[in-house]
């Protein structure tokens, strides 16, 4: 719910119009009761016209308010339509969870709304009624559109900053960043200490051919798991529950999720394999498009699809292409040393409840490598990217992890000699290769070519 509502756009505009409202009500009520008891000094500063000056700067306020809102509107609309086009659509949410934008629309809507509410205390005296001017309320309503010229000016600054693609890739990698020191434990190597979380240093246990199937109510990509829910679930049946989808997969309504069986060996009951069933199906949760709430594959899914749209016939950047295998690059040294895997949570005995499928760093790899070296096989400098990507990955990585990085290697090579290149731009990628080689070794070789 919570993730839902900081991607969406109207939460905070429509948050920032309802506090225009109550300050446009409650403003010119307390305006009534303390405008003759201000000090003169105070009133000095307040707008000092007529109930038609005042009338005619409030209706100035909101109707110019619309117009720039509108503008406003208008631009973020161009904004995504240019990111969902030129480079990925899954970044749009990046652009909608912008608490910049969200923040400038609240203020201009807020200023129209309070502008609006404000001008109906107005009155003349021509209606028998004694005039009313509300002063701090016209002034306050004055400050607000002062502040939403200044908005405009550095939301069109912020703009034009944001849509560059450089600034889109770093906003990505930093929100992957964020998402993988939250939910992946260091390696114990690193750290010097136990890890409390599941490790794949234990093998997770294997479920049965016998083993109740787990399905989900409703098709979607998976979110999240409940893990507080699903260890209570297992613990109150004395069962395993095995999730073999990680947070980022496509699941269908009905299909198997995972499985579960009795951890000690005797057959659930109608009601405990109902119960587990129902529970499980509530713990994992689906929705319409993939977040980074637990998917720390989901920044290199972006980053992929940038380098792949990059690379594409209509677009054909390879300059760009290179830049996000680099940021794929930081973001693979970074998980390399994390736990990767398998997740097993345990009960309070410190028995293996619960396996939830991670992935491991061959799923990561493959994720970050696999499109860009098909879409820019015929591209040097892409080529040249991903050799090097691997060597730093090799670096960056204990050797036990190396098999993975071996094969993509091995891959490349076949694509670089499936290509026709010229002679220089082969001997170049071939030395790269070798660097990989070396690395795998343990060595950072110097390169021979600048």
């Amino acid at each position: 719910m919570r993730e839902g509502l900081r991607t969406q756009l109207w939460p905070l505009p429509t948050l920032g119009v309802a506090l225009a409202i109550v300050a446009g009500v409650g403003l010119p009520v307390l305006d009534g009761r303390t405008q003759h008891d201000m000090p003169s000094w105070l009133r000095a500063y307040l707008f000092g016209g007529s109930p038609d000056a005042a009338r005619s700067v409030l209706g100035a306020i909101a109707s110019s308010m619309v117009t720039v809102t509108a503008l406003t509107f208008s631009l973020t609309v161009v904004t995504l339509q240019l990111a969902s086009s030129q480079f990925s659509p899954r970044l749009l949410r990046t652009f909608t969870a912008d608490r910049y934008v969200q923040a400038t629309l609240a203020l201009f809507l807020a200023t129209f709304t309070f502008a609006l509410t404000v001008l109906r205390t107005v009155r003349t005296g021509d209606d028998g009624q004694a005039g009313f001017v509300p002063q701090t309320s016209v002034t306050v309503a004055f400050v607000l559109t002062l502040a939403s010229v200044l908005a405009l000016v550095l939301f069109l600054s912020h703009l034009a900053r944001e849509i560059r693609i450089e600034a889109m890739m770093s906003s990505v990698h930093s929100a992957a960043d964020r998402t993988i020191h939250r939910l992946l434990a260091e390696t114990p190597d690193l750290t010097g200490e136990e890890s409390t979380k599941g490790t794949s240093a234990v093998a997770p246990p294997v479920p049965p051919a016998n083993a109740l199937t787990l399905t989900v109510a409703v098709s979607g990509f998976l979110l999240s798991v409940d893990e507080v829910a699903l260890l209570k679930a297992a613990v109150e049946a004395d069962a395993l529950v095995h999730i073999d989808r990680h947070p980022g997969s496509s699941l269908i309504a009905d299909t198997p999720v995972g499985a579960a069986w009795p951890r000690a060996g005797k057959p659930f009951t109608p009601g405990t394999r109902a119960r587990l069933a129902e529970e499980v199906s509530q713990a994992v949760r689906t929705g319409a498009e993939r977040t980074d709430l637990q998917d720390v594959a989901f920044g290199l899914r972006q980053l992929t699809d940038i380098a792949a749209k990059a690379l594409s016939p209509g677009i054909n950047d390879p300059t760009t292409a290179v830049h996000a295998l680099s940021h794929s690059s930081a973001l693979l040294c970074g998980l390399a040393r994390r736990e990767l895997g398998p997740r097993l949570l345990r009960d309070e005995h410190e028995q293996i409840r619960v396996v939830l499928r991670r992935p491991d760093l061959e799923d990561l790899l493959d994720l970050a490598v696999d499109q860009p070296l098909r879409y820019g096989a015929a591209e040097p400098a892409v080529l040249a990217r991903i050799a090097m990507l691997l060597r730093e990955l090799t670096w960056c990585t204990e050797p036990t992890r190396h098999p993975p990085i071996a094969a993509a290697l091995a891959r490349l090579r076949s694509t670089i000699e499936a290509q026709d290149l010229h002679t220089s731009e082969r001997l170049r990628l071939t030395e790269l290769a070798e660097h990989v080689d070396e690395a795998l070794t343990g060595r950072w070789a110097q390169a021979r070519r600048p």
